[in-house]
């Protein structure tokens, strides 16, 4: 997949930007605060349909202004050289809706544009991976596999309807919830939730061998990482689990078993990399993870590589690490690059050891110059 062309209006503090973009790699270089992260977070939104830094969608609409939008010209690599390009519109005014238009026509509903553009940002806001909660952990796991698998994501919305049901029943006080409809929202949680269970069980499987790969390349093989899943489901047919401990849900007021419960467990050296990891280790854990979430992404969708954005990615590593993650991002192991810094000595770095076309974007006060 490659982005070809990318206008920002009202976008952050981008009051206007229109880029012809760079097949392979694209570097925004500015001071802290300048707008390099919202240059990515737009091309982020066009993809997911949202912004990776706020779920409500006029915090993204310029200060004083009364609207953004953002489009995307597109080029893929699907086998059909009819439908090799395409563009994504998106906008929105204040107190309205967003609309997402394909080629001018939009979207019945938003879901149905998830996958279209696999994309995979790494950025500093990717720490709670591992200082977080398991809600962080498999918000990582449902937007991977949701760019490859519809039924995953339609699974995913019915059984949170489900759980949502359910604990507004378990909160009521002045009397019993109906039995028989409560058991209607636990099968359905526990129908659902073992589809998902099995296809979150498939991903960390054939994830944590990428994983280990990059977290070894990028430490020079200094620490053994390791990742575990765990799940409710474990434990045996969900809906016994679910319907085990009923009494104590009606107390607390909330479903206190299900896939919504489900963790990856992040070890280093057999500790929980929370304790005992570095900010270097950690740092260094959590871009191996990524990294290998855009592979099993290129692996997995045959058709097309995903966009891979790399916000701020060099803090906090030492000099090792550094130079390996500048050997990888300038290989021909990735498709469309976009990267921010405000340390050109990194870029230059990059740019100094890949032999693919490139262009360097300065931003400052949300202004984007070549």
């Amino acid at each position: 997949m490659i982005l070809e062309h990318l206008s920002i209006i009202n976008y952050k503090n981008i009051q206007e930007a229109t880029l012809e973009l760079s097949p392979n790699i694209n570097c925004f270089i500015g001071h802290n605060g300048a707008g390099k992260t919202n240059v990515l977070d737009a091309v982020y939104f066009l993809s997911f349909c949202h912004s990776a830094q706020t779920t409500q969608d006029s915090l993204v609409i310029r200060h004083d202004q009364d609207f953004f939008m953002l489009e995307g010209e597109y080029q893929t690599s699907d086998l059909n050289p009819q439908n090799s390009t395409f563009t994504i519109h998106c906008g929105m005014k204040r107190g309205t809706k967003k609309v997402f238009r394909r080629d001018k026509k939009a979207y019945q509903r938003l879901s149905e544009h998830i996958g279209l553009i696999p994309i995979v940002l790494i950025s500093p806001a990717d720490i709670q991976l591992i200082e977080g909660s398991s809600e962080e952990r498999r918000r990582l796991m449902d937007v991977v596999i949701s760019q490859l698998d519809h039924p995953y994501l339609e699974s995913l919305n019915r059984y949170n309807k489900a759980l949502q049901q359910r604990n507004a029943m378990l909160k009521i006080e002045d009397r019993e919830p109906d039995p028989e409809l409560l058991s209607l929202w636990e099968e359905q949680m526990a129908r659902e939730g073992e589809i998902i269970y099995q296809k979150r069980a498939d991903f960390v499987e054939q994830l944590i061998p990428l994983f280990q790969q990059f977290y070894e390349t990028i430490s020079g093989g200094h620490e053994q990482v390791s990742l575990k899943y765990t799940s409710h489901c474990q434990r045996g047919p969900l809906l016994e689990v679910i319907q085990r401990d009923r009494f104590k849900d009606r107390a607390v007021g909330y479903s206190l078993h299900g896939i919504h419960r489900d963790d990856l467990e992040i070890m280093l050296d057999g500790h929980p990399m929370r304790r005992e990891g570095s900010q270097g280790q950690q740092k260094t854990f959590v871009i191996a993870l990524k990294l290998a979430q855009f592979e099993f992404l290129k692996r997995t969708n045959a058709q097309t590589t995903p966009l891979l954005l790399l916000d701020d990615i060099f803090d906090k590593l030492d000099a090792q690490r550094v130079e390996q993650i500048i050997q990888l991002v300038a290989s021909d192991q990735f498709g469309q690059i976009f990267i921010t810094d405000t340390n050109r000595d990194h870029i230059d770095q990059i740019l100094s050891k890949s032999s693919f076309d490139y262009k360097l974007y300065e931003v400052n006060d949300g202004e984007i110059h070549v």
